[in-house]
């Protein structure tokens, strides 16, 4: 049997305040949905026996209108090729209580084959030859142990389907909600193929078990990883990489700063993004390195916003003379509204609408509470 594994597509994902004019959507919100879709048909051309998806389908537990339709969608196309499709909650679309509907549970009143596990229990599923065992995301991490102790091993082929991250790389936790490690000896070497979804690079992590990674670059933390999806065939036990659509993020460089005047700094910033031929639609950083601050605030405001209108991103990581630490920022920091800063980093954090709503207003309100405390204090001593 050959399956392809993907995971963490968090479909309904929004950043960078940018709208398509056409639609009204937020840019790359849409981007998604269509690499999504794009990523469904070049799977389906691979003509694999099962999809597996390794949890966060969805960005939220109420996903939006857009989101749900672009999985139809994906669905319908997938019956028409006779695919079965497998899928899990992940952190992001479990919902947080056994008694809260999940996502999920749409999707099994398509006509397709749809085999979903989101009860918070151990779900098995018999496809061919072929036994997948499906451990959605947890309320507790005490779940999997209780999971994977009710398995029950098929004669043939044998696959475990879980989201979560693995011990063995517990260092690169993602400090997301619900994010729960699963213990080494639930990684089976019993089980012919582990499909992990949670860890966003593509990556392995025992002889039998990967993280396909998510499709998309999700943060600028992610800019090296590898993105795709598995192409795995139980019968010889090989693992392929498959390049599927995202849109690209690229990182343009550094720039040494030292000695340079701020119209030079523009300069090599053009420089460097006409030399790589980033698409339209693209994300791209640059590292500004020993940059003084005034030097910053002298950048010619009016000259990024044209480089970044044919982009849909542009970070630039700022690693000033006087500070050795970097800074992430999109901009300079003249006139930087450190609240709409703060929202934007909170959208990035994939929460869901309630989290990122209580969030963005407890902190925009501490934030606010703290720039007027700096002002009156600078008004006191001038």
């Amino acid at each position: 049997m050959r399956i392809v594994h993907i995971a963490d597509t968090h479909l309904g994902l929004s950043a960078f305040n940018k709208i398509n004019p056409e639609t009204g959507m937020n840019l790359r919100e849409q981007l998604i949905y269509d690499n999504f879709l794009a990523s469904v048909d070049q799977i389906v051309r691979q003509r694999p026996d099962v999809i597996v998806h390794a949890g966060d389908l969805f960005h939220q537990v109420k996903p939006k209108t857009r989101a749900y339709t672009t999985v139809l969608e994906a669905l319908r196309r997938l019956e028409e090729a006779g695919i079965p499709f497998v899928v899990i909650a992940g952190n992001h679309s479990m919902a947080k209580t056994r008694h809260t509907t999940s996502p999920l549970e749409v999707l099994e009143y398509h006509t397709a084959e749809v085999h979903a596990a989101y009860r918070h229990q151990y779900h098995r599923v018999e496809i061919g030859d072929t036994v997948f065992h499906l451990i959605p995301n947890m309320l507790q991490t005490s779940g999997y142990r209780e999971a994977f102790d009710a398995i029950e091993f098929g004669t043939g082929k044998n696959v475990l389907v879980t989201h979560g991250l693995a011990s063995a790389i517990k260092d690169r936790r993602l400090q997301t909600v619900a994010e729960h490690e699963i213990d080494a000896t639930i990684l089976s070497d019993r089980f012919d193929y582990i499909a992990l979804g949670h860890y966003h690079a593509q990556s392995q992590v025992a002889d039998n078990a990967w993280y396909s990674g998510s499709l998309e670059y999700c943060t600028y933390g992610e800019i090296r990883d590898t993105k795709g999806g598995l192409l795995v065939d139980l019968d010889d036990r090989s693992v392929q990489h498959i390049d599927l659509a995202r849109t690209p993020m690229v990182d343009l460089g550094r720039i040494n700063c030292d000695g340079l005047a701020a119209k030079d700094i523009l300069e090599e910033i053009v420089d460097l993004i006409s030399k790589s031929h980033m698409p339209n639609g693209g994300m791209c950083q640059i590292t500004l390195d020993g940059v003084l601050r005034e030097t910053l605030r002298g950048l010619d405001q009016r000259a990024l916003n044209d480089l970044r209108s044919g982009l849909l991103d542009l970070k630039f990581r700022t690693i000033a003379a006087e500070d050795p630490s970097p800074v992430f920022r999109e901009q300079s920091l003249a006139g930087v509204d450190y609240v709409e800063e703060f929202q934007r980093f909170v959208e990035m954090q994939h929460l869901n609408e309630t989290q990122e709503a209580y969030v963005k207003e407890k902190g925009g309100g501490i934030l606010r509470s703290v720039i007027a405390r700096q002002r009156e204090a600078n008004d006191a001593s001038s």
